[in-house]
């Protein structure tokens, strides 16, 4: 079983997008922006290319998966389920912040049931 939390995936692929789950300040790379895997390295490590708008490289580097999570799945052609991605991100967190994620998960599940049940103020 991999760090996914109960997903059976084998892990990235060549050409997979992956996005930065972490800062990396001296390179001018944040949290959020997304590259393409380029390369697998035999210790784990996956070379990730980052590119502008234009298409041109703008950083080349080795990454390691606790710091990416899969968006897009080469071999299948699709996005990576939001579930799978938020499953991915909870994976690298400690109990105690994953325990926040799962209630602040349940606070906005009630939230949309108490939505779907409450009548609009049109309605009244």
């Amino acid at each position: 079983m991999s760090r996914y939390s109960g997903f059976r995936y084998a892990g990235p692929d060549l050409f997979d997008v992956v996005e930065l789950i972490v800062d990396i300040p001296e390179r001018e790379l944040r949290a959020g922006m997304q590259g393409t895997i380029v390369e697998r390295h035999s210790d784990d490590a996956y070379e990730v290319e980052f590119s502008n708008e234009r298409g041109e490289t703008v950083d080349f580097l080795a990454l390691y998966p606790n710091q990416f999570i899969v968006v897009w799945r080469t071999k299948t052609q699709t996005w990576v389920p939001i579930a799978e991605q938020v499953a991915a991100l909870v994976a690298n967190l400690s109990k105690e912040a994953g325990a926040e994620v799962l209630d602040f998960a349940r606070f906005l599940h009630v939230r949309r049931q108490q939505q779907m049940v409450s009548p609009s103020p049109k309605e009244i």
